[in-house]
């Protein structure tokens, strides 16, 4: 597309025209998506080029200067993967056995505070497989999807979360 014609589109996308923003989302999706590659977990990446076509297709209206659109639009998306990564940090700063067993649990050395401790040993991406398998109840399918991996990929890293669970709660 010449950039006669993305202007064009742009400013018809900026006055309502659902076709020009379709075509104006439609060919930022791949730039969106290299520079979330870069700034994203991995796991993340389609989640935060998703939500940041949607707060485009929200805000275009709102925006001053087209001139302004690609950096504005790329500003979007590294807020959203540092959302994402805020996130993630969250998580694992909330220590798993308060969630488990909760503040008040009278056995401290149960079979739920093993478990626990097992969970949080666990590197981010495995802990996370094995609660959205075990305590969430995801299919094989549905944890491929979410984590953005293959279907064989998500049973690897199940199979080895399990792996290194259980080798914690051996020793």
């Amino acid at each position: 597309m010449n950039t006669l014609a993305w202007t064009n589109d742009l400013v018809a996308a900026r006055a309502g025209d659902s076709g020009a923003l379709e075509r104006v989302l439609t060919r930022s999706r791949q730039d969106l998506r290299r520079y979330a590659e870069y700034h994203c977990p991995v796991n993340d990446v389609e989640d935060a080029v998703q939500e940041s076509l949607f707060t485009v297709s929200r805000k275009l209206m709102d925006l001053r200067q087209l001139e302004c659109f690609a950096s504005w639009l790329f500003r979007i998306v590294k807020r959203e993967c540092n959302r994402y990564k805020r996130a993630k940090r969250m998580l694992m700063q909330v220590p798993i056995t308060e969630d488990i067993i909760g503040p008040n649990y009278p056995e401290s050395k149960g079979l739920a505070r093993d478990v626990a401790q097992a969970l949080e040993s666990l590197p981010l991406h495995y802990r996370e497989i094995i609660l959205l398998r075990d305590l969430e109840g995801l299919t094989i399918e549905e944890l491929a999807a979410q984590l953005s991996v293959t279907r064989q990929a998500a049973k690897a890293r199940l199979h080895r979360a399990r792996s290194l669970a259980r080798e914690y709660l051996e020793d």
